[in-house]
């Protein structure tokens, strides 16, 4: 009789334990939640917040499933979040460094005003955090061809006046606790920013971020040729280092986010922060 408690009992926990890992991989996000709230008209500031506090994510972010978050009008910032939803931290630093007492301002870890920052070396070898003025973020404009249009984000004046030699220019990003960089409150990581090279006109700076079909639909996304990859290490809270992954030829780039308006029928808003690299 006692053997049979004990199986009987030993059978009820197994189905406990089943039940409670059940529950637990239950409460790991999916593609389906995003879609879900994206569906529901739902900004991506409200989705990215909820990515960062789920307990957990399990997102495919394979070919097959960024179709399906397309297909589900998903913005590419919530993409970008969904595929790297918690960036690495520096090695061998504190989850959530603290801001430095210093006040220096050309010491990354002293407090900042959000916005991005050029690292550069003076002539006598002293480094200086030079900030980049945000160049716009003004909608999107079509340029209409034969059989599709291109949405364009467009950048008055012909060079940046912020400027390196570096090939491998350093740079940090500041976001405030409460909003994204400038006014679009959907900009909260680097992992929303494209770093784009562009294409350089008489009196303006240009790069696409979309292509209306002639038949029908629109593709959004930047050109895959003129992207360069970056890699950010989070310093402190709202803080980020930013390198490049490749030197970066002489030209000018931006790096580029699109705001929650992406794909809406008046078109989307860019937020923009522009630089150039000058060769030795």
């Amino acid at each position: 009789m006692n053997s049979r408690k004990l199986l009987w009992a030993i059978v009820v926990l197994a189905l406990c334990c089943s039940m409670c890992a059940a529950q637990q991989q239950s409460k790991k996000m999916t593609n389906q939640d995003v879609i879900d709230m994206a569906g529901l008209g739902l900004t991506d500031d409200v989705i990215i917040d909820k990515i960062h506090a789920a307990e957990g994510t399990d997102f495919d972010t394979n070919m097959a499933g960024l179709k399906a978050l397309k297909d589900a009008k998903v913005s590419d910032p919530v993409i970008r979040v969904m595929i790297n939803p918690h960036p690495s931290p520096v090695a061998g630093a504190p989850a959530a460094t603290a801001v430095s007492a210093s006040t220096d301002p050309d010491d990354p870890m002293a407090p900042h005003d959000p916005g991005i920052y050029l690292m550069t070396t003076t002539q006598d070898g002293k480094r200086k955090m030079v900030f980049i003025d945000r160049a716009g973020a003004g909608r999107e404009k079509a340029h209409p061809g034969f059989f599709s249009a291109s949405r364009k984000a467009e950048i008055p004046g012909p060079h940046a006046a912020v400027r390196t030699a570096s090939a491998n220019p350093v740079f940090y990003m500041y976001f405030p606790s409460t909003s994204g960089i400038g006014d679009e409150r959907s900009i909260s990581s680097p992992a929303q920013f494209s770093l784009l090279i562009l294409d350089e006109k008489k009196d303006h700076r240009e790069t696409a971020t979309a292509k209306v079909h002639a038949f029908g639909g629109i593709s959004y996304g930047n050109d895959e040729k003129k992207t360069n990859l970056f890699t950010n290490e989070r310093i402190r809270a709202y803080a980020y280092k930013v390198t490049t992954s490749a030197s970066l030829k002489p030209g000018e780039y931006a790096f580029i986010a699109t705001t929650t308006m992406a794909g809406s029928a008046t078109g989307a808003n860019v937020v923009i922060y522009d630089f150039g690299v000058d060769g030795r």
